[in-house]
């Protein structure tokens, strides 16, 4: 508690007659009015004290002086179960990271925003009639160290990526093309139980500008019916197959209920990054493609894959976040 000095011109008062601290001294006394203001003083403050400690105890946060604004913050005992719960995470992360093989405990991401981004197309990549349809991007607008985790497809239905990116709490995001998932729509489900955002790839990955603007609906609405109905809910995001698309794949796309299109600005493999920007590196907000595919197509697993991604973004400083939670 911050105590306020007392009036001034009391104080210039008390001077006045004497009982500044040197007369005090050389009396070895304090004169029985002095003796009474001093209790009435300590009472007051006192009182002050406890009403203040009361206000506080109340909803954590302490009344101001007047013309200061209110300083709400959580009660220690909250700050230090939270602190505590951070510690038991991070050391069991760091147990799953060793389980794994990853030569570094991933980074833990920070809180989501409470304000998301502004969302816009990214330069070079509009099509003529842009305006009103669903932005596409490659990375998000953030200053924050972090980085997103997207795959592709449904290929691969690998046991021990699920298991892997749970025990790590790696966040990512799945777009999905029915021709694929169809072979064991259960994977998936598991996958969206342990929070898992699972988004629309279109129904058989076709190339969309060699379609008709009925035709790429029939894939992105399709495929919007088909989630809905295997995992009750609509997506909002949309992920052109190849990266391919032209107006009428947004057009078609805004139609079926999509609200944005995230491309990506680098690939992982089990085994390299591949890069789209020129400096070949990550940068805030940056969002990283990979896909379902195992040693059939890989030199690796999905694992491997995943060993790989968190090698590269760990090293360089970046967590790994939920690309929803910024969308």
């Amino acid at each position: 508690m911050q105590l306020v000095r007392q009036n001034d011109k009391f104080s210039a008062r008390r001077k006045g007659r004497g009982w500044g601290p040197e007369r005090v001294r050389a009396r070895g006394r304090v004169p029985g009015r002095v003796r009474g203001r001093v209790r009435v003083g300590a009472a007051v403050l006192t009182a002050a004290a406890i009403a203040s400690g009361c206000a506080s105890g109340a909803d954590g946060g302490a009344n101001p002086a007047p013309g200061q604004q209110r300083l709400d913050a959580p009660p220690a005992r909250a700050l230090d179960s939270y602190a505590q719960k951070l510690r038991v995470a991070q050391v069991a992360r760091a147990a799953a990271a060793k389980r794994w093989g990853l030569a570094k405990t991933p980074l833990a991401a920070p809180a989501a925003p409470a304000k998301k981004p502004l969302i816009t197309t990214r330069k070079g990549f509009e099509v003529k009639g842009q305006a009103g349809l669903p932005p596409v991007f490659t990375t998000i607008p953030t200053k924050k160290k972090i980085v997103f985790l997207t795959i592709d497809d449904g290929a691969e239905k690998d046991p021990a990526l699920l298991k892997m990116m749970s025990e790590l709490k790696i966040p990512y995001t799945a777009f999905l093309s029915d021709y694929l998932v169809k072979e064991d729509y259960g994977y998936f489900k598991k996958m969206q139980s342990r929070g898992v955002s699972l988004n629309n790839h279109t129904l058989n990955h076709r190339y969309m500008p060699g379609l008709s603007y009925a035709g790429q609906r029939r894939e992105i609405c399709g495929m919007q019916d088909t989630i809905q109905k295997r995992y009750g809910k609509r997506p909002e995001l949309f992920r052109p197959p190849y990266g391919n698309y032209n107006v009428d794949t947004l057009r078609a796309a805004k139609s079926c209920g999509i609200k944005a299109v995230p491309l990506w600005a680098s690939e992982a493999f089990p085994n390299r990054m591949d890069w789209r920007e020129w400096d070949r590196d990550l940068h805030p907000g940056d969002i990283i493609l990979t896909h379902f595919r195992g040693r059939e197509d890989w030199k690796g697993t999905m694992p491997d894959m995943v060993r790989k991604v968190m090698k590269t973004v760990t090293d360089k400083g970046y967590a790994v976040a939920r690309l929803e939670d910024y969308l």
